[in-house]
């Protein structure tokens, strides 16, 4: 017969973490836990209630089943889907960028003024199981820093150290497309395929593509304080631009900037926003920190903000084709499940 004092375990929030990210999950008779395994891998308990616990994910730990274990016996199992490194030894500083046939691209930036030996590497998901492969793409951008996939296909990366976006073709072969951008940091194309550039120091510029009748024009679109790391940049469905530039703030907002260049206030009470990015249902992912939660938070089209995804030093987000998710760290990519 069940032991009628045994765990039970009814959610846990949220439903995905990051190596070292942590959960919060609720249930019955939880007091005094032996363990917490996940994949069979111990986690570490940071929290305990009757009701609930809190606890951290280890390093190496897979997407799998979680359950406790009490004096009384093992709970019923939830599933939690956990990071799996995509690529290490990186260093992305916004959010990666995806092609069509769903590859990642993310950087190795460097510190500012050192040249890497490779600027952008491509990452390439070998299977469904969740190996990856990393190659070099890239090379000999100095700082390379955001990165978007044009309405040509092409990859567009911007240098913080130039002041220059760049334009590269799927063999590697590299050109300037845009300079005079100042520290340029985020980049982002609208459906009309013009290019958005966040300066550091304040500015958004516009590149209105050249056409058969019009030469390519550069030109500020919006004017907004001045960030103290990058201006990351996202459009969403409907072509409104929304933008973070982090700062010292634990109160931070996310600008939602029209057509016409003005910039109203979307969401505000986020920590060191950095990267987002917008899923199929338009809600708005980006990487930050939110009444002392750290990782990836979702905001809805109506601004109701959750944790989506636990987890500590996240740079920014990019949506695969199969909609699962790449993350971004200090100095990998992992991917995440959804």
């Amino acid at each position: 017969m069940p032991n009628a004092n045994a765990p039970t375990l009814t959610t846990l929030a949220p439903l995905a973490a990051m190596p070292g990210g942590e959960i919060r999950v609720t249930g019955t008779h939880l007091a005094a836990p032996l363990a917490a395994e996940i994949a069979g891998v111990t986690a570490t308990i940071s929290m305990s209630r009757p009701t609930a616990l809190t606890l951290r994910i280890p390093n190496g730990t897979l997407p799998g089943q979680l359950s406790i274990v009490t004096p009384a016996g093992r709970s019923n199992p939830l599933h939690v889907s956990v990071g799996i490194v995509m690529a290490e030894n990186l260093h992305p500083v916004a959010s990666p960028a995806v092609d069509a046939a769903g590859n990642v691209y993310a950087t190795l930036s460097g510190s500012r003024g050192q040249q890497t030996p490779v600027s952008v590497f491509r990452i390439t998901r070998a299977n469904t199981a969740g190996t990856f492969e990393m190659r070099p793409f890239l090379r000999e951008i100095l700082n390379p820093t955001g990165l978007a996939f044009g309405p040509d296909g092409l990859l567009y990366v911007s240098s913080r150290a130039e002041g220059i976006v760049y334009r590269a073709t799927p063999a590697g072969a590299v050109s300037v497309y845009a300079e005079g951008l100042g520290i340029a940091t985020g980049i982002a194309f609208d459906p009309d395929g013009a290019l958005y550039v966040g300066d550091r120091s304040g500015t958004i510029f516009k590149i209105r593509p050249a056409s058969a009748t019009q030469a390519q024009e550069t030109f500020v679109f919006a004017t907004l304080e001045p960030s103290m790391a990058a201006y990351h940049l996202a459009f969403n469905a409907t072509g409104t631009l929304f933008v973070t530039g982090p700062t010292t703030s634990s109160n931070q907002p996310i600008h939602a900037i029209d057509r016409d260049g003005n910039a109203t206030v979307f969401f505000r009470g986020l920590g060191r926003a950095q990267g987002l990015a917008f899923d199929h249902e338009d809600n708005l992912y980006v990487a930050a920190s939110l009444h002392g939660d750290r990782g990836i938070i979702r905001i809805t089209p109506a601004g109701q903000a959750s944790l989506a995804i636990s987890g500590n030093d996240l740079i920014g987000i990019a949506f695969l084709p199969d909609r699962t998710a790449a993350v971004a760290t200090r100095d990998a990519v992992y991917w995440v499940i959804l």
